[in-house]
């Protein structure tokens, strides 16, 4: 899998920030929750998955993405 950069809302250039795939998908880069009482919320989390918290502010980016790249169709 590859990702592009579509954009974060931190000054540092880190976390958290927006990606797309060259499979059609998104990525999403923020902080682990470790937080047990949260885990504790969540139905059927696999091996080999984790979940992330990140800002709303995020969506923008995909939001952007999403509606540029399909404006044509």
């Amino acid at each position: 899998m590859r990702l592009r950069f579509l954009g974060t809302d931190s000054d540092q250039g880190g976390c958290p920030a927006m990606y797309a795939t060259d499979r059609g998908t998104y990525v999403v880069q923020g902080k682990v929750v470790t937080d047990t009482v949260a885990l504790g919320d969540l139905r059927d989390l696999a091996d080999d998955e984790t979940i992330v918290e990140f800002d709303p502010a995020l969506v923008r980016h995909l939001i952007e993405h999403y509606d540029d790249h399909h404006a044509n169709e």
